[in-house]
């Protein structure tokens, strides 16, 4: 039976407030010029002020807007966010898609590689590399993309082996189908819903990491973070500042990650027969 997972996800009542909360943000980083009242590392030529009409959030110990550094913070969480799941998981199809279609030796490596990767500490190998290369906004990316991809490429591997028996796989291999159009065309459109679910994950993941990293300074020190201001503003605890420097960064960070999660939570019930169908008794025992 077909299921229309964006209407599914729709009516889901964590899916409508996750997919709310993940347009407000993208709303929020693709308006941030207009939104921000000062650039970044502008000084207004006021340190530590209180919020006001002219500062919503007040500023900081180096006289910079807290509120433009808010917006844009959800820039590059957003940026992390979808460039590490659209990476990592393109690296999951190739690697986990290939092995399973290609078996033998290839796909007993590249588990073996996988098995590896997945073992390694994510933190101490981002910060290992940080100590050598200069932070940046891409290296981030790439770095958190190529630690994330071994856990997809384990759930594409098993999707392709269960999709190459199906019927209409094996009449086009039949056929004389390569593999990299049995892949293509026949066998990654069909597992578009557990590729969103595992972009959804991918996506959290990068925005925790990104934020962490940040708060313990292993980031790119010209790059607006929630971690960084969250890391900036705990040097002044003892001060009232972090009642509008501290709590509106982590509310942002955490009003990102609970849409992701409710997103995800929507997807997981959508695609999960067995949970398909106890939410929709559920719905009717309240009808």
């Amino acid at each position: 039976m077909h299921v229309n997972y964006w209407r599914e996800v729709k009516r889901n009542g964590f899916g409508k407030a996750g997919l709310a909360i993940i347009l407000l943000m993208a709303a929020t980083a693709a308006a941030a010029p207009l939104m921000a009242k000062f650039s970044p590392g502008e000084y207004t030529g006021h340190i530590f002020h209180p919020p006001s009409a002219r500062f919503w959030l007040g500023t900081n110990d180096v006289g910079q807007d807290i509120w433009s550094h808010l917006v844009y913070g959800a820039r590059t969480s957003l940026a992390v966010a979808f460039g590490v799941s659209f990476l990592s998981v393109a690296f999951s199809v190739l690697a986990g898609g290939l092995a399973a279609i290609t078996g033998g030796t290839l796909d007993r490596l590249v588990m073996r590689l996988v098995d590896s990767l997945i073992i390694i500490p994510p933190l101490v190998v981002v910060i290992l590399v940080a100590a050598y290369v200069r932070p940046s906004l891409v290296l981030m990316i790439v770095m958190l993309a190529a630690i994330m991809w071994p856990g997809g490429a384990r759930v594409v591997r098993s999707q392709v082996l269960s999709l190459r028996e199906r019927m209409h796989v094996d009449a086009a291999r039949t056929f004389g189908a390569g593999r990299a159009y049995l892949l293509r065309r026949h066998i990654i459109p069909e597992m578009g819903p557990i590729l969103t679910a595992v972009l959804i994950q991918n996506a959290r993941r990068a925005v925790f990491m990104e934020a962490g990293l940040s708060f313990l300074g292993v980031s790119d020190p010209s790059v607006c973070s929630w971690g960084k201001m969250m890391q900036h503003a705990l040097r002044f605890s003892y001060l009232e500042v972090w009642k509008w420097w501290l709590l509106p960064a982590g509310s942002a960070l955490s009003l990102t990650m609970a849409g992701l999660i409710y997103t995800g939570f929507a997807l997981e019930t959508v695609l999960n027969p067995r949970m398909r169908k106890e939410a929709a008794h559920a719905d009717n025992q309240g009808a």
